[in-house]
């Protein structure tokens, strides 16, 4: 029991009936403005993945190589749904745009821009790790780990599959939170 009997009896004490109703509708107003905000708090909390990260191609591989000259992400993760935008140079200098909007569901989503595929799947392992598959003519080509450091700094992403031309994909690439 939260309060003894003689904390209630002391509270409504010696008071009007008017009176002892202003204090429970205080009580309730107090406990309101408490308790309320605290799901909209853990709502709120961000993802670790949300953010902005630049490719740290020194401390990158690439098999097949070369990778790219330069890369950013951006993932931005609201109400279920992670939104990337990935904006790079290619190893052949040419501009590269990758976009998605998917949920952590298991389910197929379009993804544009990518060799990897044209379609893509999200699962999370766990508070920091998640995986994506991308899909190439109905079928895996890309599955790809990333995980956020715990100091939330760096994002490592380890892609393993085969590119279009058949060669095997083996990368990890280092970013770093912009």
């Amino acid at each position: 029991m939260l309060l003894s009997r003689p904390a209630i009896e002391g509270f409504f004490e010696g008071g009007s009936t008017m009176k002892s109703f202003m204090r429970i509708v205080m009580l309730a107003v107090l406990l309101t403005v408490v308790l309320l905000p605290l799901p909209a708090r853990a709502a709120d909390a961000k993802d670790p993945l949300h953010g902005d990260w630049q490719l740290n191609v020194a401390r990158s591989t690439f098999q097949p190589g070369p990778g790219p000259k330069g890369q950013l992400r951006s993932y931005r993760i609201s109400n279920g749904v992670e939104k990337l935008t990935a904006r790079g140079v290619s190893a052949d200098k040419m501009p590269t745009l990758v976009r998605y909007e998917a949920r952590y569901d298991g389910k197929d989503y379009d993804i544009t821009g990518s060799t990897g595929g044209d379609k893509i799947s999200l699962r999370r392992i766990d508070a920091l790790t998640t995986e994506s598959t991308q899909k190439r003519n109905g079928k895996a080509a890309i599955i790809t780990t990333r995980k956020v450091s715990p100091d939330g700094k760096t994002l490592t992403v380890t892609a393993k599959g085969t590119v279009p031309d058949g060669q095997t994909l083996d990368s990890v690439m280092i970013f770093d939170r912009h």
